[in-house]
């Protein structure tokens, strides 16, 4: 059954249900037409005579009709309450109508005010319409008559009449705040009529049910609170004349060389929709992630009402310009001392007596191979911080980087070998550093010892000791006996107190990279001397062209710290990159900063390489193609365990030559000997140098296929002098290392009057007691010496072949683990040819 088809319900005739139409209300203002059925009420009403006793018609008054048991006073009570419940119904009924008309009235009432309110509203704006319209037309009138007076300056009769007639015309022509007024009766009716589902009078109409939820209600979503208060907002502005759209807010835009299109449109707080349309209407069809010029970006932001304030990309170091701290903000610090002077006068052993460490043990051949840095406390409770460079040529660099982040130089002269040419360089270094230096003169203890031709040879070069009425102090000392080290470290103490050094170490930390390797087991390692500042667990930091954050900070003694103030020596864990030795660390606020940071750093550095190859003419090319015609090169890989070795081998290497032959190191890096190495080596047919690492076994087995030589050193004399003897062709016998062996340690065990003996598998060959052994961890060399025992069970034997289990012991060597490597080799003379 239809709403609106007029037809009547079915039902019985007479006392059955009666039908009819019903007018239902929704919200919006909806109305519908709905067809119910009511079903009329029982009455029950008693017959005329039914409540008198003894009535003939009455139920009571005739016992045969009525129940069983039931008295004429029970009768007359049931008789009662159903005439109470009759008139009960009847009064609810009158409520509930009485309540409905009620309601609708209300109902009525309402949408009669909203009607009303509405059409108000609309009249307000039609008379600012029409209001606006009205000035407008004066206006123009105005200019056309200021137009027409301008261009006929004598007054006409007949203008006038016209104008009179205009006069006429205008008062006769109703006002435009009638028209809307008459115009409205229509609208009216046509709002009342097609109110419903797409109203939109700017309010909030209607309760949220459950059902609406669920369903999307009616009328679809529901505005939010804050949109129509800037609905309400904009309404209200609009009638007051004032201006509707929100006043543009011009912001300084800075812009770098290049600059991707979202981070400009993200800059001018502008839509990036907005920003890629501009950019296509000036013919550059982009996307959001795309990058475009400053120029480009120019044009763009001046377009949207901008100011450009042009950056160069150097500026993101700007955040890391050093402040001078004030002066109640310095406390004292330790004082840092480098040791300087020649190969084997005995800068390291000197250290060793100083610290009663036994640091000689773990360098090849007694020679130091790394810039060491530790720190030790005096009997007099001063602090003092160590760094030991390498007396060799080749670590001339290193020793200067040394120079540049020390306080005072201790320069180590031998009693007995007087001033030499490193010694010469380290007063150089420590002159051009503008550091206080002292003089140690050691090995005095020896029976040649000459201290006095020390400081005689020292004259030359502008060194004055104190004995020889100079200012510099001199000590003898000797590291052997010990003779004399109090009193150099109290020469160090009253320098440093003479120089009265501070820093703040409330700031952020500022450092220089002493050394940098890579550790296998914990990626890139830096050794930094924390300057100034205090470098903290977490500290996000930028050096050189790395960045990072400080997962670890591990101090001389091995242990790890959560801080380090200034002089204090740490290995910083957690970069991206094995950094430059000598390169700064300074801690930034954010990684972002960091990583733009080093970012600009490696484009510049990769710039000006290309620069510097980039730049050479037509003519200066043929010219060295003449020079190198009969220059014969020897390309080189070079493999270090740390960056200033690797540094210090290139520069060698650069030395040696002549017109007839040249060294060209074709790469150098740090790090175990991999696969890629030995394809480059094929590919130019140049030997690989390994320095204190190894080849992984892959790259060993690729380099017997392909036939490519590794060559293994520990001390930088043996290869320096090997490449040198190569190169110059006076090769004479060389001692060749070959190995006959690799066995794995197993486990480690203690044996009394022996100390640690390593149970091993002879994995490869086989294990010789007159053999010489290396320890390899991670494919870095840790230790070279001799095996003091090989023992299989408990005998001592001779050599032990692959496959079988013995135990090795080595001498003066304790530092064994589980699943380290020992390498055997044999040493041979073989001649040598090119």
């Amino acid at each position: 059954m239809s709403d609106n088809d007029g037809k009547k319900t079915l039902g019985v005739r007479g006392g059955g249900p009666s039908s009819g139409n019903v007018k239902q209300s929704f919200s919006h203002g909806r109305t519908k037409n709905v067809v119910v059925e009511t079903k009329r009420k029982r009455v029950v009403v008693p017959k005329p005579g039914a409540g008198k006793p003894g009535g003939t018609g009455s139920l009571g008054g005739d016992p045969s009709k009525r129940p069983a048991g039931i008295t004429d006073a029970e009768m007359e009570r049931r008789l009662k309450a159903v005439q109470a419940a009759n008139a009960r119904a009847a009064e609810e009924e009158a409520q509930r109508e009485a309540d409905e008309k009620a309601r609708e009235e209300e109902r009525e009432r309402r949408r009669e005010e909203a009607e009303q309110k509405a059409r108000e509203e609309k009249e307000r704006e039609e008379a600012l319409k029409a209001k606006a319209e009205e000035e407008e037309r004066v206006r123009r009138e105005a200019e056309t008559a200021a137009k027409r007076a301008a261009a006929a300056p004598v007054a006409d009769p007949a203008d006038d009449g016209g104008a009179s007639r205009a006069a006429k015309s205008g008062a006769a022509r109703p006002a435009p705040s009638d028209r809307p007024a008459r115009a409205n009766t229509k609208t009216d009716r046509d709002d009342g009529a097609g109110r419903g589902k797409g109203r939109d009078d700017g309010r909030r109409a209607g309760k949220l049910t459950l059902n609406q939820a669920l369903t999307g209600g009616e009328g679809g979503r529901q505005k939010s609170m804050a949109a129509m208060k800037r609905k309400q907002e904009r309404a209200r502005q609009k009638a007051m004349g004032g201006p509707v759209t929100r006043e543009k807010v011009v912001r300084d835009v800075q812009v770098p060389e290049a600059i991707m299109v979202g981070e400009l449109a993200n800059r001018m707080a502008e839509r990036v929709g907005d920003v890629v349309k501009a950019l296509m209407q000036n013919g550059m069809m982009v996307t959001q992630n795309q990058t475009i010029d400053a120029d480009t970006a120019e044009l763009i932001i001046e377009e949207f009402g901008h100011n450009i304030v042009r950056v160069s990309d150097s500026d993101v170091e700007d955040v890391i310009k050093v402040e001078d701290d004030k002066p109640e903000d310095l406390k004292p610090r330790a004082p840092v001392v480098t040791i300087m002077g020649h190969v084997d006068h005995g800068k390291t052993s000197l250290l060793d007596a100083i610290r009663n460490a036994k640091v000689v043990a773990g360098e090849a051949g007694g020679i130091t191979q790394h810039i060491g840095a530790y720190q030790v406390v005096t009997d007099s409770g001063q602090t003092l911080t160590f760094l030991d460079t390498p007396g060799h040529a080749a670590f001339t660099s290193m020793r200067a980087r040394g120079a540049q982040v020390t306080d005072i130089v201790v320069l180590v002269v031998a009693a007995d070998d007087a001033v030499m040419p490193q010694t010469v360089e380290a007063i150089n270094h420590a002159k051009a550093a503008g550091v206080p230096m002292i003089v140690a003169i050691n090995k005095i203890d020896k029976p040649e010892a000459n201290p006095q031709k020390v400081r005689t040879d020292l004259l030359q070069h502008e060194v004055i000791v104190e004995k020889m009425s100079g200012d510099v102090q001199d000590v003898e000392v000797s590291a052997h006996t010990g003779d004399g080290l109090d009193d150099l470290l109290e020469a160090i103490a009253l320098q440093a107190e003479v120089l009265e050094l501070k820093a703040n170490p409330d700031r952020a930390a500022l450092g220089a990279v002493i050394e940098a390797q890579l550790d296998v087991g914990r990626g890139p390692v830096a050794t930094v001397l924390v300057q100034n500042g205090t470098l903290r667990q977490g500290d996000i930091f930028v050096v050189g062209e790395q960045y990072g954050k400080v997962r670890a900070l591990v101090n001389d003694k091995g242990e790890r710290v959560k801080e380090a103030g200034p002089s204090v020596p740490v290995e910083v864990l957690g970069l991206n990159g094995t950094p430059e030795a000598g390169d700064v660390l300074n801690v930034t606020s954010t990684e972002a900063q960091a990583r733009e940071i080093a970012e600009y750093r490696e484009k510049a550095a990769k710039d000006k390489r290309a620069a510097a190859g980039a730049a050479t003419t037509l003519e200066q090319l043929m010219q060295r193609a003449k020079d190198d015609e009969n220059v014969t090169e020897m390309p080189i890989l070079v493999k270090a365990d740390v960056q200033g070795s690797a540094e210090a081998i290139v520069q060698a290497m650069e030395k040696i030559g002549n017109d007839e032959v040249r060294v060209r190191v074709l790469h150098s890096g740090v790090g175990a000997i991999t696969e890629s190495d030995i394809g480059l080596a094929e590919a130019s047919g140049a030997p690989v140098f390994g320095f204190n690492v190894r080849a992984n076994a892959s790259a060993r087995n690729v380099a017997n296929q392909k036939g490519v030589e590794i060559r293994y050193y520990s001390v930088i004399y043996d290869l320096v002098d090997d490449v040198k003897a190569a190169a110059s062709g006076l090769l004479s016998n060389e001692i060749r290392e070959n190995f006959i062996g690799y066995a794995q340690i197993k486990e480690v065990f203690k044996v009394s009057n022996v100390g640690k003996v390593a149970g091993c598998l002879v994995t490869e060959g086989v294990a010789r007691r007159s053999a010489g052994v290396r320890l390899l961890r991670d494919d870095v060399v840790i230790h070279e010496g001799t095996l003091k025992t090989l023992k299989r069970f408990k005998d001592e034997v001779a050599e032990v072949i692959s496959g079988q289990e013995c135990g090795m012991a080595f001498e003066n060597y304790d530092d064994i683990r589980a699943g380290d490597v020992i390498e055997i080799f044999e040493r041979e003379e073989v001649e040598r040819t090119l």
